[in-house]
């Protein structure tokens, strides 16, 4: 077993640091009114603004400049191509996929909402919408894009050939041992850019949810306060939790790839995370599970308590569990 040794203080200082820095956030909307509200509250946030009036414009946009956008905040109906037929473009598309897309829609449908989140969409708002809430939604996007870069830039430190690797068992404790450790698994798999940011959600669950206990109303509690990551630090220095870890194994087998990721924690209802429940398309967080679930793995489920998760790749798509 190779257990991944936790981190100084030095490097969580570092991304600490990056996931301050300005983004830049690609606004589609082609009334100019709504525009202009789109623009004065990106930049009151200290964030760039690309701006794109159809979906189309996007999607030229972000072929040329998609190292440079870091969130995507898309109107649903616009002329030439609306914003449904951009997402899919996007989602499909290996070197965009993994940008955060916030969708505005003047429809309050259910029916609507789930077919913007089935088609990749993680941030959901209506119109009119909400100051707080447009607000709220941004800092939720940008932090993951920042944690998306980060696994990237991760997974670039760690490209090499795991052709011999059969099996492998690992052992890791804190947020950056998570994020280092997805990139080292990622590389077992044949679509790394696929699976990286799949893997850092369900390792990072592991250890806030799984062995720390941070339940989904503290969380949105912790990230609205912007103390997450300082409660997280808190918690693994506290004698209740500063012995526990958890394991990842990596196993290729016939023509597939599995990773097995188990805590020590008390185990959640998992089932109602597999899809993003439209009524929770507006919160801060919540979103991991799904996207790994429908994006990142061919198959992925828990084990009944909810503290073992299994993850699929490979040239099959039927898998009988």
């Amino acid at each position: 077993m190779l257990n991944i040794v936790p981190n100084t203080t030095e490097k969580q200082n570092i991304v600490d640091f990056k996931r301050s820095r300005s983004m830049t956030i690609l606004a589609v909307e082609d009334d100019i009114v709504s525009m202009g509200f789109l623009e004065s509250q990106i930049e009151s946030l200290q964030h760039k603004i690309v701006k794109a009036h159809n979906g189309q414009e996007a999607i030229d946009i972000l072929n040329t400049q998609a190292r440079n956008i870091d969130v995507v905040l898309m109107d649903r109906e616009m002329p030439i191509m609306d914003g449904l037929t951009a997402v899919k473009y996007i989602k499909n598309n290996p070197l965009l996929r993994n940008i955060p897309v916030i969708m505005v829609t003047g429809a309050d449908s259910i029916e609507e909402m789930r077919q913007g989140l089935d088609a990749g969409v993680f941030y959901y708002l209506t119109k009119p919408v909400e100051e707080e809430m447009l607000r709220s939604v941004l800092t939720a996007a940008t932090r993951e894009a920042e944690q998306n870069r980060t696994l990237q830039e991760e997974l670039s430190r760690h490209r090499t050939s795991f052709d011999l690797l059969d099996t492998g068992k690992f052992k890791f404790q804190t947020l950056t041992d998570a994020e280092s450790l997805s990139a080292f698994l990622a590389n077992c798999f044949p679509d790394p850019s696929r699976v990286i940011t799949g893997l850092g959600e369900l390792l990072i669950n592991a250890i806030e949810h799984g062995n720390l206990s941070i339940g989904y109303t503290r969380k949105t509690e912790l990230l609205n306060q912007n103390i997450w990551r300082a409660e997280i630090n808190k918690r693994q220095l506290s004698e209740d939790y500063n012995q526990k870890y958890a394991e990842a194994v990596i196993t290729k087998k016939d023509d597939r790839v599995y990773v097995v990721i188990t805590d020590q924690g008390d185990g959640f209802d998992w089932k109602k995370f597999m899809r993003i429940d439209p009524s929770r398309a507006g919160d801060n967080h919540g979103r991991g599970i799904a996207q790994a679930n429908a994006t990142s793995f061919d198959k992925l489920t828990y084990n009944d308590k909810g503290n073992q998760v299994i993850a699929f790749v490979g040239l099959e798509k039927q898998l009988e569990w």
